[in-house]
């Protein structure tokens, strides 16, 4: 999975760096999960909190069985 983000007001996405990394604070941004490949989005546009519960969701349940 690839978690990427962008300015609300940009239109090209990145690759999520590391919250450490980005400039400024989180809520200044828009995050979405996509896949490896990067072909489909896992998670739409939202909130960093929204999109990284939904990101341990999927590892969570990607690696239970």
């Amino acid at each position: 999975m690839v978690m990427q983000y962008k300015e609300k007001s940009a239109t090209r996405w990145k690759d999520y760096p590391g919250k450490d990394k980005i400039e400024g604070e989180p809520s200044k941004y828009d995050f979405r999960l996509m896949n490896k490949d990067k072909t489909k989005v896992l998670v739409e546009k939202g909130k960093y909190e929204k999109v990284l519960k939904r990101f341990r969701q999927i590892e969570f349940f990607k690696h239970k069985g």
